[in-house]
């Protein structure tokens, strides 16, 4: 890892075509993700968190006197756009610190050049154990990783949906197969063979052939690793054609977006997906839940992840009195962070020493609520 040293910087808050919290400020920070196109709800999430955090944190004095400005730059999810966005940020825009990216996809050629000049990056929402296992020690994620994830789900359909066949689908991503070959992985290990391992292509909309397959494999759970985008349209067919398995995903549908891509609460009620335990229940955030209701936004998905990713970075920042990378990393590896989401501590890789995937189902009334780990 470079190291940026020194003392905080002012940088002009330019963006990639798009909005920075303040132009004033001494410490700045990117936030990069999907702020455009399919994945657009994800961006709003990580900016909407991270927006308050830095308001909240501005309000009471900064860190250590020193005010912070966001910076939004958006990759869409698309790992071309990532490593340009990352080279703008440290280039142009001289930022000091960077929350992002959301897909893993993104994260992953992006923490290279981060890493590089010597800016941490602390990802809210990116999953796929490869982030964190490239031995760059200025990466960290404060979410769970998808090895875990994908046991608590492949548990889930055996242990309580007592599922006998099952069709792992996936979207070829990243973060979508990677989450789907974690699943099929623990499947495999308890002796499950599933019925069909099989991928669809991002961005498509007709999967009808590939339900046709589904339905005569006789699955009665359907498992699908990738995003709302695919996850919608695939069961908005699978219950057109009559398909009536069990359909389960990850943390990529963990937005009321996906609602829209199924069609409606009709076909996507009953859905389960895995996330950590809703941050909105936390004791430790239930102020700043408040505050976003009372203001008409309702903090769903990664909304307090990306605000406790703030946190952390301030907590560190405070601590070191700067930005010295390779302080700011030994500082997060040997601490606890208070956080929205309650305290959190990081190991030696980056990840969080404890992660809390449970499972969740979405209800006839448009919402998803906790169905494990009450």
């Amino acid at each position: 890892m470079g190291q940026k040293n020194g003392l905080l910087s002012f940088a002009l808050a330019s963006t990639l075509g798009l909005s920075s919290l303040s132009a004033s400020a001494d410490i700045v920070i990117g936030v990069a993700g999907p702020h455009t196109g399919a994945y657009a709800a994800f961006g709003e999430q990580l900016w909407k968190g991270a927006e308050k955090a830095a308001d909240d944190i501005n309000k009471s004095g900064g860190i250590n006197g020193e005010k912070i400005a966001l910076i939004k730059a958006d990759d869409a999810c698309e790992p071309k756009q990532a490593v340009a966005v990352a080279n703008r940020l440290i280039d142009s825009d001289n930022v000091d610190l960077v929350i992002g990216h959301f897909c893993s996809s993104s994260s992953i050629p992006a923490s290279r050049i981060y890493d590089e000049a010597g800016v941490v990056m602390i990802t809210p929402a990116s999953t796929n154990p490869k982030l964190t296992e490239q031995g760059l020690s200025g990466v960290f994620r404060i979410c769970g990783r998808d090895d875990q994830q994908g046991q608590v789900a492949a548990d889930y359909m055996l242990n309580t949906l007592k599922s006998k066949k099952i069709a792992v689908i996936h979207d070829k991503d990243t973060y979508g197969q990677g989450l789907a070959d974690a699943t099929k992985f623990h499947l495999n290990s308890k002796g499950v063979k599933e019925v069909i391992y099989e991928g669809l292509t991002r961005g498509e909309k007709d999967f009808n052939a590939l339900v046709t397959k589904i339905r005569y494999s006789g699955a009665d759970t359907v498992y699908f690793g990738g995003l709302h985008s695919e996850a919608g349209p695939l069961l908005r067919q699978m219950r057109e054609q009559g398909v009536k398995a069990d359909f389960i995903s990850g943390d990529g549908i963990v937005t009321d977006d996906f609602l829209k891509t199924a069609g409606g609460v009709k076909f996507a009620q009953g859905t389960m997906m895995t996330f950590g335990a809703d941050p909105r229940q936390i004791p430790d955030g239930k102020e700043v839940v408040n505050e976003f209701k009372s203001s008409g936004y309702e903090p769903e998905g990664y909304t307090l992840y990306s605000y406790a990713a703030l946190q952390t970075l301030a907590a560190a920042v405070k601590a070191t009195k700067g930005i010295d990378s390779i302080k700011i990393s030994s500082w997060l590896k040997g601490n606890q962070v208070p956080t929205v989401l309650g305290v959190k501590a990081f190991d030696s890789k980056g990840d969080l020493k404890v992660s809390d995937y449970v499972m969740y189902q979405w209800g006839e009334d448009g919402k998803y609520k906790q169905i494990s780990g009450l």
